[in-house]
């Protein structure tokens, strides 16, 4: 704010004008408190001082709220005002109450809105816009641009029902506007009409104040009801893209897992056709070095022949060596051909084991899509069902509206009846008397009716929400089974690793004991084929940590479940305790209006008793009478509107354990399933 203060004073100095005292006062007193929001409302501004304040607003973008109301500003400094704030990029709330714009500020605030991308609220009661019918239709025209205002005030603007179809028509194409206040205006039956007919297509405003505008209330009761339908569309939607997000977030993490899990078998495939290949490269280098040794055998057995021809002692020994040497060859050429007949075993089974674990893991994958499937119809068949129980809720809404509406309408003609029977006569005053007593009875157990009624519909949705959670737990016996065949599909692999790892253990241990007597470098391999079966322990071992996690995670979901469930009980004794009290206090209120209704009849008796005594004292009594009546119908409007309260605290609470049966354990289900 002091940064602000000395632009403004600086900019006074290059303009020449001299800063205003009151300005450079208030900024000075807020210095410290408020940075984000520029309050001069009652300040008279100038137009030089409107001037340097729009030059300042263009510079300095420290402000989001910005109030001028009551500012007496001239037509110069509010279009001054407004087109320094068509730079602007920081003020969200802007209020120009009583400041009594002009056309031109009418097409400007038009421009702005068309334009500005960060306005959020603004205020523009009492301004008298309405008066200016083609700088209105600019200002509208530039309201339905707008796709960042939420809250607009236009109250005490004599806006007739021209305006109002120009609001109308900005309204239609307008998506952003929440709420709109409009009250105090000249709308009429025209205007409503065609701000009704707007909001069939608008769905973003939800309040619409629409008070002393001369609308009929049929019209003010429709424009409710679909601001009514905007709020609830607005609440679904929301609740939508959360369990929306909810999913997408579920699916991806298991989309990331499976991922996980195929690079993982993809990796352990890669290293056993790399153990493979070591494997071959040993085999084929012994093979090379068995071949060189017989090359040496060779060339000694030529050495031998040599001398073999010198002697015939020698050549003896040398015909016992050569043939020594050529079964020793053959027994070699038997052993590297039963060695090359093994490894293409081995290699053809481990080829066949993991064919066999890929086909088993594409099995796996295809039934857990099913099962997701499976799950978000149920979730599907839930959120229909709870809508169908919203729309009950809504009708019965209706219902009690019309029964209020229908009671009043009553209340009114028998008043009106008691007026004309007293000017009649007093004979038939009391006999209209008794007959608003008995109409009055009448509506009481009217009334009564209705809440009975009321109450079988909160037991029959009552009965309702208890089948909703026997089928929830229904759900859930299908996820536990579901569970159990998991686990007993994870032993089933356990047990058939565990024999797949006892065989390749047996079959190596073969290979040594038949290569030990034979050959050292056999000994590498089989140390290597112990690395790999440490490998697949380890391997073994961080599945079954997996496993055991994925356990703790069902068990933490199970108490949540266990959780949520003993607090909707809770919740559910807390509403039927309410009722009851609520109940308890209609039920004094109505003997506290017997007890009137007694003393009113032991007044009356007292009243024929003593006119026959004296006129003064008749007259004193009708008096005494007529406040006693006012007292009574009184009492009787403010009974009514308890019981309008207590029937609407009703729908709400109906409502809110509607929304919370609907809402909070559904996107839980999903997870333990997934």
């Amino acid at each position: 704010m002091e940064a602000f203060r000395w632009t403004y004073l600086q900019l006074c100095k290059e303009a020449g004008v001299e800063p205003q005292e009151s300005v450079v006062a208030q900024l000075q007193q807020s210095g410290g408190a408020h940075i984000s929001r520029l309050d001069l409302s009652g300040q008279s501004l100038t137009t030089g001082t409107c001037t340097v304040l729009s030059r300042a607003l263009q510079r300095e973008n420290v402000f989001t709220e910005v109030s001028l109301s009551d500012c007496m500003l001239t037509e110069e400094g509010s279009n001054a005002l407004l087109t320094g704030l068509f730079h602007n990029t920081s003020v969200e709330s802007l209020d120009l109450k009583g400041n009594n714009l002009r056309s031109t500020g009418a097409e400007l605030l038009g421009k702005l809105l068309g334009s500005n991308k960060t306005l959020r609220r603004l205020v523009l009661d009492w301004n008298a816009l309405g008066l200016w019918e083609e700088a209105f239709a600019v200002f509208c025209e530039g309201l339905a641009s707008n796709a960042t205002l939420t809250h607009l005030d236009l109250r005490n603007n004599q806006i007739n029902h021209g305006g109002a179809a120009e609001l109308a028509l900005a309204l239609r194409h307008n998506s952003t506007l929440e709420a709109l206040d409009l009250r105090w205006n000249n709308v009429g039956l025209l205007g409503g009409r065609s701000l009704l007919e707007a909001l069939q297509k608008n769905k973003s405003l939800v309040q619409l104040e629409m008070a002393g505008n001369n609308v009929p209330s049929d019209v003010l009761k429709a424009l409710e009801s679909t601001t009514g339908r905007n709020t609830e569309r607005e609440s679904t939607l929301r609740e939508g893209r959360g369990r929306t997000q909810v999913l997408s977030r579920e699916i991806q993490t298991l989309k990331e897992e499976k991922s996980r899990q195929l690079l993982s078998l993809m990796e352990t495939i890669d290293r056993q056709r790399e153990e493979l290949g070591r494997s071959n490269r040993s085999t084929s280098a012994q093979i090379g070095q068995l071949q060189e040794a017989l090359n040496e055998r060779k060339s000694a057995f030529n050495s031998l022949t040599a001398k073999l021809q010198m002697t015939e002692a020698a050549l003896v020994l040398s015909e016992q060596r050569s043939q020594s040497l050529g079964e020793l060859v053959s027994r070699m050429k038997a052993e590297r051909e039963e060695e090359k007949q093994q490894q293409i075993r081995l290699r053809k089974k481990q080829e066949e084991e993991s064919s066999a674990r890929e086909g088993k893991l594409h099995r796996e994958i295809q039934n857990l899509v099913e099962t997701n499937v499976q799950l978000r119809s149920k979730v599907e068949e839930l959120e229909c069902r709870c809508s169908a129980q919203q729309q009950q809720v809504f009708e019965l809404k209706t219902e009690l509206t019309n029964s209020t509406t229908e009671l009043r309408m009553r209340l009114t003609k028998a008043e009106d009846r008691v007026e004309s029977e007293k000017r009649r006569s007093k004979q038939t005053l009391e006999d209209m008397e008794t007959l608003h007593h008995k109409e009055v009875e009448q509506i009481s157990r009217h009334l009564e009716e209705s809440e009975k009624a009321l109450q079988e519909r909160i037991f029959k949705l009552e009965a309702q929400r208890i089948r909703l959670e026997e089928e929830l737990s229904r759900s859930k016996a299908a996820l536990v089974t579901e569970r159990a065949q998991a686990e007993e599909e994870l032993g089933k692999v356990r047990a058939q690793m565990r024999l797949e790892e006892q065989e390749q253990m047996s079959s190596l241990e073969e290979k040594l004991g038949s290569l030990r007597s034979s050959m050292q470098e056999m000994q590498l391999l089989c140390s290597q084929k112990n690395q790999t079966i440490s490998e697949l322990q380890a391997k073994n071992g961080h599945q079954s940590v997996q496993l055991d996690g994925l356990r703790r995670r069902i068990e933490e979901l199970q108490q949540d479940l266990a959780g949520k469930d003993q607090e909707k009980v809770a919740e559910v004794g807390r509403v039927r305790v309410e009722l009851q009290e609520q109940i308890g206090h209609l039920e004094a209120e109505r003997t506290a209006q017997e007890g009137m209704k007694a003393k009113i009849f032991a007044l009356e008796r007292e009243m024929k008793a003593l006119t026959n005594d004296h006129k003064e004292v008749l007259l004193d009594k009708e008096r005494e009478k007529s406040s006693l009546l006012e007292k009574l119908r009184l009492k009787e409007a403010e009974i009514q509107r308890m019981k309008e309260d207590e029937a609407q605290r009703t729908s709400y609470l109906q409502s809110a354990i509607l929304t919370y049966v609907q809402g909070s354990p559904l996107g839980r289900y999903s997870s333990p399933n997934n």
